[in-house]
């Protein structure tokens, strides 16, 4: 038990997981839109592309909603003037209106129209017809292109009768469509926005014993701040005097407020409670935790992962068929006899109905409220692929300390051998020399001092005894800490000891050389544990402890937890081994582990999840960050992951299936049997179906736990 050599550090790697992780300012939200946009594959408003906007994107996307939403007002009032006009809608309410130049009045106003309401929609076919690859603007392009052509040239002399009204209802539904997907693809990532508002934009820095207000811009590292109670913490940094707790749940997902004394690490973002803090600036800007989460999500949402892939040849394949179909239903009703205006409406009906809208909004939308609401829950997404191969798993190797287990041992029981001692006299001499240690044994005996409020004494004359304890004099006295180690080589008599050998840590208290009792300490199992593995047994996962205790340790926490089995002895370079034996069987499995020594084993498993990311290397390896060293996040990411793979599915399946019914129809199969659908029919149920794929999607963030 060599006290010297051994730190805790466990505030530190929390903190260090954090950090790993990054944040969500207004960038995210762009990142968020990313996957609609390529989906549109045009900037409907004509601004530059989203790429060029830098950290504009979430000004830039409100515009660009503003600009969509003017379009559609302005479309709606010119096209009530043309719907009345129009000889078929008369016709149809049983009305005449006698109005000199109605013809020419409708097309002025269809223009009008055509050019300001239409103008995303052909501006996106010139883009894509640049590119070479023809989308869902092309369809709409191409629609409302041939509507109004068509209509001009009847009314300058060609025999037929004109649909502007059809027209100008299929742009306004359209831009009404398109208005709400956006604003629909906004709320993707409101959870996160919130952290936008989180940081201060000022701080109140400390020099020669005066506080001044400076930006946040101007804070350098290693300057001292102060953070008044009720106030965010402007950056991140070290407590370098005061005591409060913070509130860090937007940022962690952490509900309980955490308490932070000298020399703890805070979050830049967090509230702080009642206390005052002196604080130490450790990063700022790119550095600060908010922003590294921000890089993270951002890299996960360009992550195109299998899903996206299926989802985008769907859609350009959708459109061959559309244009081939359109084209083709105009071609057959001509050979068929029908007349020119019929067999256009007919195309125009087919291309507008067929417009994979759904289809390039249906993963895109899922990706971005999925990766803003898992971030927001201390889910952070590295690797989107392994993220929906989550649902595949059938093994979840857990790596015992620091994941399922606190990793800092706790005192389970305290034992005295000379009946003139109290337990509370033995703790304080005891902790008046461990309170030179940072060893996680001294830590342990110190907690437990303050939680009795024992008042602890300085210690004279300390030393190390290496691997053994640690020595020195309180109040005149020679008092000893002591491992089994020490005990034994100097053959010290002593009660047989009723601590568990193996699972149990025993430090023994000598008195003037006197053993007067015995300490014993184990690694608490998180209280989250138990949960964890119920929930994973619940949905058919197996779960296997791994670790490098022996195996009593092991069989103890495995069967306290009733987990399925464990590998105990386990040397760092076998872990990998470990997986790829399971890989063998047919398992796929996730690994958990938060370690240097885990991340080949990380990089080994389908899915690897970094708890804690107690280090960069296991966080650079690992798909999955889970923020918080909680073992229910593994439960909630595979449940999480299967939700977002169905709601996926479903947006697919939706969005196919419906062009499968729709387009048949809008070719006029059913025209023998008098069903019928019109270009403006056919746009609301095009939008209507974008609509019905964007809420789907909104509905997975009740899924997650």
């Amino acid at each position: 038990m060599d006290h010297k050599h051994e730190h805790p550090h466990h505030h530190g790697k929390n903190h260090q997981a954090r950090e790993q992780k990054g944040q969500a300012t207004e960038r995210l939200e762009e990142q968020a839109l990313h996957g609609h946009e390529q989906a549109m594959h045009h900037d409907t408003s004509g601004h530059p592309p989203h790429g060029e906007h830098g950290g504009h994107g979430h000004d830039h996307h409100r515009m660009m909603i503003e600009d969509f939403k003017k379009r559609f007002w302005v479309s709606l009032a010119l096209s009530v003037p043309v719907i009345i006009l129009s000889p078929m809608v008369q016709h149809i309410l049983g009305f005449t209106l006698d109005i000199p130049y109605s013809l020419y009045i409708a097309f002025i106003l269809s223009s009008v129209i055509y050019f300001y309401g239409g103008w995303p929609f052909l501006t996106g076919l010139a883009e894509e017809v640049k590119k070479g690859a023809p989308g869902m603007m092309t369809l709409i392009g191409v629609a409302i292109t041939v509507a109004y052509l068509y209509s001009s040239a009847i009314v300058f002399g060609l025999e037929g009768m004109d649909f502007f009204w059809e027209l100008a209802t299929l742009i306004v539904i359209m831009l009404l469509g398109h208005w709400i997907e956006m604003k629909s693809v906004l709320g993707a990532s409101k959870a996160l926005e919130l952290l936008v508002s989180m940081m201060p934009a000022e701080a109140l820095l400390l020099r020669d014993g005066e506080s001044i207000k400076v930006r946040i811009e101007e804070l350098q590292k290693d300057d001292l701040i102060l953070v008044k109670p009720g106030e965010k913490v402007p950056a991140d940094g070290v407590v370098e005097d005061g005591e409060s707790h913070l509130n860090e749940s937007m940022l962690t997902g952490e509900s309980k407020p955490v308490k932070k004394n000298k020399g703890e690490k805070v979050i830049g973002g967090s509230v702080n409670g009642n206390g005052a803090l002196q604080v130490r600036v450790e990063f700022t800007g790119k550095e600060s935790y908010l922003n590294k989460v921000i890089t993270l999500v951002q890299e996960a949402q360009k992550t195109k992962s299998e899903t996206q892939r299926l989802a985008d040849r769907a859609a350009k394949w959708l459109t061959y068929v559309a244009l081939t179909a359109g084209f083709g239903t105009f071609a057959v009703w001509l050979i068929l006899g029908q007349d020119l205006a019929f067999a256009l409406e007919r195309m125009v009906t087919v291309m507008v109905i067929s417009c994979p809208h759904a289809l390039g909004l249906a993963v895109p939308l899922v990706v971005a409220i999925s990766t803003a609401v898992s971030a927001n829950n201390g889910l952070l997404i590295r690797n989107r692929t392994a993220f929906e191969n989550s649902r595949k798993i059938t093994t979840v190797i857990f790596d015992k300390t620091g994941t399922l287990t606190q990793g800092s041992h706790e005192i389970a029981s305290v034992v005295l051998f000379d009946m003139a001692m109290d337990e509370r006299e033995m703790l304080r001499l005891a902790a008046a020399i461990e309170q030179n240690s940072e060893h996680f044994i001294a830590q342990s005996i110190l907690r437990r001092a303050k939680e009795q409020s024992i008042t602890v004494p300085p210690s004279q004359a300390f030393t190390y005894l290496p691997g053994k304890g640690l020595e020195g004099m309180v109040e005149g006295k020679d008092v000893k800490v002591v491992g089994p180690n020490y005990i034994s080589e100097f053959n010290i008599n002593v009660p047989s000891s009723q601590a568990e050998e193996g699972v149990e840590t025993v430090v023994y208290v000598l008195v003037e050389n006197q053993p007067v009792g015995y300490i014993a300490m184990r690694d608490q199992i998180r209280e989250e544990s138990a949960e964890a593995i119920r929930v994973l047994k619940q949905n058919g996962i197996k779960n296997l402890l791994l670790t490098g205790d022996n195996e009593r340790v092991a069989k103890s926490v495995s069967d306290q937890l009733q987990m399925d089995g464990f590998l105990a002895n386990v040397l760092p370079h076998q872990k990998q081994e470990k997986v790829k034996e399971l890989q063998a069987k047919g398992e796929f499995v996730a690994m958990t582990g938060d370690g240097v020594n885990d991340a080949p084993a990380l990089a080994q498993a389908d899915v690897g999840i970094a708890v804690g990311s107690g280090t960069d290397v296991a966080a650079e390896t690992a798909d999955v960050i889970l923020v918080n060293s909680n073992p229910q996040d593994i439960a909630s990411l595979i449940l999480f992951g299967k939700a977002t793979y169905r709601k996926m599915i479903q947006n697919l399946i939706w969005a196919t299936g419906y062009n499968v019914i729709a387009l048949p129809l809008a070719a006029g199969v059913l025209y023998n049997q008098g069903i019928m659908i019109s270009p403006a029919v056919g746009a609301a149920l095009m939008s209507l179906s974008t609509v019905i794929v964007a809420i789907n999607a909104q509905l997975l963030r009740r899924e997650i736990k």
